[in-house]
C-alpha cells in the first residue's frame, strides 16, 4: 500500500467552493484502478490549507493509472484552478 500526500493551498475566499467541487470530484478518484481510500483534512491553524491523503495499491496505480486517465482530466478541470501554489504530491510507504 502507498500513501499519497499533498498539502493543498486554496486561493483565499474559495474554500467553500473548493470543498463542494472536491465532493463532486471524489467519485472520480474512488473509481480509479488501484484506489483504496482517501481523506481530505482542513488545517485548523491556516485558513485555506488542506491535506489530501490517498491510499493506492501501488505508485503505478496513481501515476500511470489515474494521472494518465481521461478521468484525471475531469478531476483536474474540477479542482486544479483552486490551488495557489500548485501542490507537491509525494508517496509514502509505511515503516512501522
Amino acid at each position: 500500500m502507498i500513501l499519497e500526500a499533498a498539502i493543498l493551498t486554496v486561493k483565499p475566499g474559495k474554500e467553500r467552493e473548493f470543498q463542494c467541487a472536491f465532493a463532486k470530484a471524489s467519485p472520480i478518484l474512488a473509481s480509479s484502478k488501484g484506489y483504496l481510500s482517501h481523506e481530505l483534512h482542513r488545517c485548523r491553524e491556516s485558513k485555506g490549507k488542506y491535506m489530501l491523503l490517498v491510499r493506492w495499491r501501488s505508485v503505478e496505480d496513481h501515476i500511470l493509472g489515474f494521472r494518465k486517465s481521461a478521468a484525471y482530466q475531469e478531476w483536474k478541470r474540477l479542482l486544479h484552478h483552486f490551488y495557489e501554489p500548485f501542490p507537491t504530491v509525494e508517496h509514502f510507504t509505511q515503516v512501522y
